[in-house]
């Protein structure tokens, strides 16, 4: 059995910590990090560019589960879901296009709603 991997977000002054799916995006950012960049917001998500190319994998999907992490190919973007997007047609986080789901945030999502655009955003190993 494989050991789950673990990363923490560094957002600002908040921290969290997630756990890694067992995906081919997952092992491709694992394996890139740390990670810097500069936070997006659209909606009750927050992504940033990480220069990467993915391939969208064959479970790639619009709507997640709220602390979900995902991959949008189209963006090369790193994201994190929370609650509702421009593109939610509910209550349901869903993403602009499909994204690689690849792990989900353990910790307490309700501080990201203080988290300002430009703010630095830092991915690292546990």
């Amino acid at each position: 059995m494989k050991q789950s991997k673990f990363i923490k977000i560094k957002i600002g002054p908040l921290e969290l910590t997630a756990e890694l799916y067992d995906t081919p995006t997952a092992e491709t950012i694992h394996h890139s990090l740390p990670i810097n960049g500069s936070v997006n917001r659209w909606g009750q998500e927050i992504y940033f560019s990480i220069g990467q190319e993915i391939d969208l994998e064959d479970d790639a999907t619009e709507v997640v589960q709220k602390g979900e992490l995902g991959y949008w190919p189209v963006g090369r973007a790193f994201c994190i879901f929370w609650g509702k997007t421009p593109a939610s047609i509910n209550v349901e986080p869903r993403a602009a296009s499909p994204v690689n789901v690849f792990g989900k945030v353990l910790d307490d999502l309700d501080m990201l709603d203080k988290v300002s655009p430009s703010t630095e955003i830092r991915i690292e190993s546990v």
